[in-house]
């Protein structure tokens, strides 16, 4: 298993600053959204238990190769980081090795980047097996550019044999060598707990239960519906990437209908490419879904960004053929937290958003009512007759649609009953003794 960035570098201190930089060029002068990250940074930072002394938004007017940041502004911060005992800068960008291997010289402390923050706060949380050899994955795929920084052993060369001349192999390359060998091993082992996955899937299929998956932005409070929703008790706090392994449970809609309630991780505005990639087993719940529900913070400021990142992970799956290209129409985006802005009834209602608060359980029932509302939609009215006695398929129909009526004579029953396509024809052909007629 691999260790988190603060403990392979012995962080023993809790000292920390955080560093925005901003570049002009590419967000223009939008304070607030400066601001905005910023916070959002100062809790990532926050969240592994690291005490900020310093936040602050560094104007770029370039992107200098070997700091980043301007050599005025390096020194300013190196003075800034001696004043305030400083022991660890998060910079919330992604540097280079080199980048972070100078800014390391010049400020005389450890330097994290956003993607080793978001590492490290990942390899915290993951708990199960699957989540666990995500993170690992990622993490060593992160190390393995960045060995000339971490290992200070590396002129060393391990003796190579004489008759085969040469200088042996370097200790870099011996690093390097394990850390490819593991990657190898880790994705055999995620393969299978995607074929695992697979099976599971066709099992939910054969029963089968619609999936109703939870997307959003980290924080939007996902969990905290999941909880409401199902009366589980998955992890939910109001912190940063509080979920991180997909929690499934079966709910009942007010049809009736059971489906099956998906968790999953949160996304969030430049998510390391190596997470996307190592969470693919994971993103996989979401492209076998059959209703994707958006869970939007509606009364956090940057709102309309983060629904804008998180449609752009989405967008990015359906590139990767992870989700078919019409996913969109299987979208139902819910504006939560609404007790913050005064409840459901302040904001319009539309056909493709429906407001609710997982705290208060405000628009639940609305919720839900629109989840059977999706699932209803494309599926097939039909009327069966049946012998009274056939308990069995009478019990098939009750379990797998919507029975809307039910007439009973003497020895037959008449029921008209709404199916999935699907369900129709596993129906016809599991009780080929019913007749079906015009409903």
């Amino acid at each position: 298993m691999a260790t988190s960035l603060s403990e392979q570098n012995k962080i023993v201190a809790t000292r920390a600053a955080v560093i925005l930089p901003w570049e002009r060029a590419a967000h223009g002068q939008d304070v607030r959204a400066a601001e905005a990250r910023l916070e959002e940074a100062v809790g990532l930072t926050a969240s592994i238990g690291l005490i900020i002394v310093r936040k602050a938004v560094v104007l770029l007017r370039m992107r200098r190769s070997s700091t980043l940041l301007g050599k005025g502004q390096v020194d300013a911060l190196a003075a800034a980081v001696k004043a305030d005992r400083v022991d660890v800068v998060v910079v919330d960008s992604r540097l280079t090795p080199a980048q972070q291997r100078n800014l390391e010289t010049e400020l005389g402390c450890k330097v994290i980047d956003r993607t080793g923050l978001i590492l490290d706060i990942f390899g915290a949380r993951a708990a199960t097996r699957e989540g666990t050899l995500q993170v690992e994955l990622a993490h060593l795929g992160y190390q393995r550019s960045r060995l000339v920084r971490l290992w200070t052993h590396l002129e060393r060369q391990r003796g190579g044999f004489g008759f085969l001349g040469g200088p042996g192999e370097t200790q870099i390359e011996a690093d390097r060598r394990m850390i490819s060998e593991r990657i190898v091993r880790l994705k055999k082992d995620l393969e299978q707990v995607r074929r695992t996955r697979g099976l599971h899937r066709q099992a939910r299929r054969r029963v089968p239960f619609p999936v109703v998956a939870l997307v959003g932005y980290t924080n939007a409070g996902k969990s905290t519906l999941f909880n409401a929703l199902t009366g589980a008790t998955v992890y939910a706090q109001d912190q940063l990437f509080a979920t991180l392994d997909p929690t499934m449970r079966a709910i009942t809609l007010p049809s009736g209908r059971q489906v099956i309630l998906s968790d999953t991780v949160g996304f969030i505005s430049e998510l390391p490419t190596e997470l996307i990639a190592a969470f693919r087993a994971t993103l996989e719940e979401v492209a076998e879904a059959d209703i994707i529900l958006h869970v939007r913070d509606v009364a956090h400021p940057e709102s309309a960004a983060q629904k804008k990142d998180v449609l752009g992970v989405l967008q990015g799956m359906a590139r990767d053929n992870m989700l078919e290209q019409d996913w969109s129409s299987r979208v139902v985006e819910v504006l939560n937290k609404v007790d913050l802005l005064g409840g459901a009834e302040t904001l319009p209602k539309t056909e493709d958003t429906v407001a609710i608060s997982a705290i208060t359980g405000d628009g639940l029932c609305s919720l839900l009512a629109r989840i059977d509302e999706r699932i209803t939609t494309g599926m097939e009215m039909v009327r069966y007759r049946l012998a009274l006695s056939d308990g069995a398929a009478s019990a098939w129909l009750y379990q797998h649609g919507e029975v809307l009526h039910r007439a009973d004579e003497e020895e037959q029953t008449d029921i008209t009953v709404r199916l999935a396509a699907e369900d129709r024809a596993r129906f016809e052909r599991q009780f080929t003794h019913v007749t079906a007629l015009l409903a």
